[in-house]
């Protein structure tokens, strides 16, 4: 017997209701218990695995209409799948808004951010404004996104990543386990996109050892550990020099 989270679908999965039966058929109690004891948790898990989802999503292709339909369902799983096969052209600043008031986990916020919003023509404005928020997934969802556009914007310069730094430093302070995290990500993923923000997140992050606070020193701690490491300097000075 094949493994129900590899078996192919005997359905057409562009079908809203039919893709709704396949994914319950996926569900898996274990993996369930294993998603809680990593934070995952919201009011409907199925406890599909990433790979499945990866799997499903490229079957659909992109398809904003569905996409909008699964992420009204509340079911962890589908709106990961959601997040997968939507169209970053077509989302819309109020989607952005609506799908971040309704994370309820780090790893939707995370998948959201990673392969969906950071491509969305709002995703700097939201970084921006979300950093400053008050709700726990929305603030991490800013940092995420940062953490993302470094990855993932290959066209805009080092100045606009700048600009970041004094939000990390800003809310180096807040001492949310989710949120902390995402800053330190996102002082990281910037200062390993090139030499020059490299110099300036070590810069931010011996300021931000300085702030009276615990969660700014694991920060700075945990970000310099990495920046000035041999690995990363290595490669950003190959980098530098065209190689």
């Amino acid at each position: 017997m094949k493994d129900k989270q590899t078996r192919p679908p005997d359905k057409d999965l562009r079908s809203f209701s039919s893709l709704l039966k396949h994914l319950y058929s996926l569900r898996d109690e274990s993996a369930i218990e294993g998603m809680a004891r990593y934070g995952i948790v919201s009011q409907r898990v199925y406890g599909i695995s990433a790979p499945t989802l990866r799997a499903t999503a490229k079957q659909i292709g992109q398809d904003h209409g569905l996409a909008r339909k699964l992420w009204t369902t509340g079911i962890h799983d589908a709106r990961a799948l959601a997040t997968l096969i939507d169209d970053p052209v077509l989302v819309t600043e109020s989607q952005m808004e609506c799908w971040a008031a309704d994370f309820d986990n780090w790893a939707v916020c995370d998948v959201c951010c990673g392969h969906l919003f950071d491509k969305a023509p709002f995703a700097w404005k939201k970084a921006v404004e979300w950093s400053r928020r008050k709700e726990e997934f929305v603030k991490r969802a800013g940092f995420v996104l940062m953490a993302q556009l470094a990855v993932h914007d290959k066209q805009t310069g080092d100045r606009e990543f700048l600009r970041f730094f004094s939000l990390i430093k800003r809310e180096a302070r807040d001492e949310r386990n989710l949120v902390k995290k995402a800053v330190n990500w996102a002082l990281r993923q910037i200062g390993k996109r090139s030499l020059s923000l490299n110099r300036a997140a070590i810069r931010i992050a011996r300021e931000i050892r300085k702030i009276d606070a615990p969660s700014a020193r694991w920060i700075a701690a945990d970000g310099l550990r990495e920046l000035q490491s041999a690995t990363v300097q290595r490669r950003l000075h190959r980098k530098h020099k065209g190689g």
